[in-house]
């Protein structure tokens, strides 16, 4: 974490949009103002390398000649989901299930978003994580890149290991703090 300058300050509010092939996208802030630009490399300095559009995050700002723009991302917590399905290859998994699951350190085979999903390898196992796009969507994530790092917490689905949630790379650590 770096340390706060005075011309810096911490605030929390929700992405706008993130365009990961742009490289940027822009955060409003609960307080209100302008927008604050939110650049990929301080996105995958947090180890994500996507953020879902309304995701909660909370950053430190700094302002700039250009304008406001994210230098540090301490917290990105998913997109409050109002009404929304449960999927059905989670069973009767909620929440407090989920996040007791240990955290499974992973790599992206590939992830198709027009698709709806993609798989990924766990460290040490064989056998292929499914991840479904619904899951990236409350996780947090709105797409994943071959080759991209990740933790998974993955249970045994109808037709194998599939992904309850995913986590940025460096989540188990920030989790052990």
């Amino acid at each position: 974490m770096t340390e706060q300058q005075p011309n810096q300050h911490e605030l929390i509010g929700r992405v706008k949009w993130f365009d990961p092939a742009k490289g940027f996208g822009f955060i409003v802030a609960e307080q209100g103002g302008g927008d604050i630009l939110l650049h990929a490399n301080v996105l995958r300095n947090f180890g994500q390398g996507s953020v879902a559009d309304n995701a909660r995050i909370r950053v430190i700002v700094q302002q700039t000649q250009r304008g406001a723009q994210a230098v540090e991302v301490l917290e990105i917590l998913p997109p409050e989901m109002e009404d929304t399905a449960p999927i059905e290859d989670l069973g009767d998994s909620d929440a407090a299930t989920i996040a007791a699951l240990p955290l499974e350190p992973a790599r992206v085979k590939w992830f198709d978003k027009v698709k709806g999903f993609g798989f990924a390898n766990a460290y040490g196992r064989p056998e292929d994580i499914f991840i479904h796009i619904e899951v990236l969507r409350r996780s947090g994530f709105a797409d994943l890149q071959p080759g991209e790092a990740v933790c998974l917490r993955v249970i045994e689905g109808k037709r194998g290991r599939m992904a309850a949630q995913v986590a940025s790379w460096d989540a188990a650590h920030r989790e052990h703090k």
